[in-house]
């Protein structure tokens, strides 16, 4: 329905964002932490600033919690700085073919320049999924991982993944003028 209506598209963003972090990064690799990600609103994996962590861990902050924060330390870790990540976001979008999307950001809040079409986010998805490591994150419910503080238990807002047994990811999304948004995989 309307695939191709171009539509701001809350956190579905983060798909493209995990994609670029998959293929241009080394899972392994430890990214510290700037003031800039741990400042960032909305929903977060409550990273500080400074902090260290692997590129896997903040993938998974990514995906499963929607971390804003995460979203931004691994921006300015992959692409030097969030700019030049958007750079690639939108590069990546437009070789998958998602032709009708434009990107501001590696999260997805609220600006009248971020936007994409359904049709887009089928195209982009379908790309991720071909992606072990993409899947892996996007079907896992929860996952424990050490923190600097301790264990962190981080848990996938995807509520599909426990209610539909055979829902295999991938991104909820919200803001106030993207609305309600997801992004579901089933097989």
């Amino acid at each position: 329905k309307n695939a191709f209506e171009k539509r701001q598209n809350a956190s579905t963003t983060k798909i493209l964002t995990a994609i670029v972090a998959i293929e241009a990064g080394d899972p392994q690799s430890v990214v510290t932490v700037s003031s800039r990600a741990a400042n960032i609103g909305g929903s977060t994996i409550n990273l500080k600033k400074g902090e260290k962590i692997k590129l896997l861990d903040l993938l998974y902050g990514l995906m499963l919690q929607s971390g804003n924060d995460a979203a931004i330390a691994i921006a300015e870790h992959i692409g030097g700085t969030v700019e030049n990540f958007m750079e690639m976001m939108n590069n990546k979008a437009k070789e998958i073919g998602a032709d009708n999307t434009h990107f501001t950001s590696p999260h997805g809040l609220d600006n009248p320049n971020h936007y994409t079409t359904a049709y887009d986010l089928a195209l982009l998805t379908r790309y991720a999924m071909k992606k072990p490591l993409f899947r892996k994150i996007v079907k896992t419910k929860e996952i424990t991982l050490n923190g600097p503080g301790g264990e962190v238990t981080l848990c996938n807002h995807n509520k599909l993944l426990w209610r539909y047994p055979y829902a295999t990811g991938v991104k909820t999304g919200y803001t106030t003028a993207a609305g309600g948004c997801l992004v579901a995989t089933a097989q």
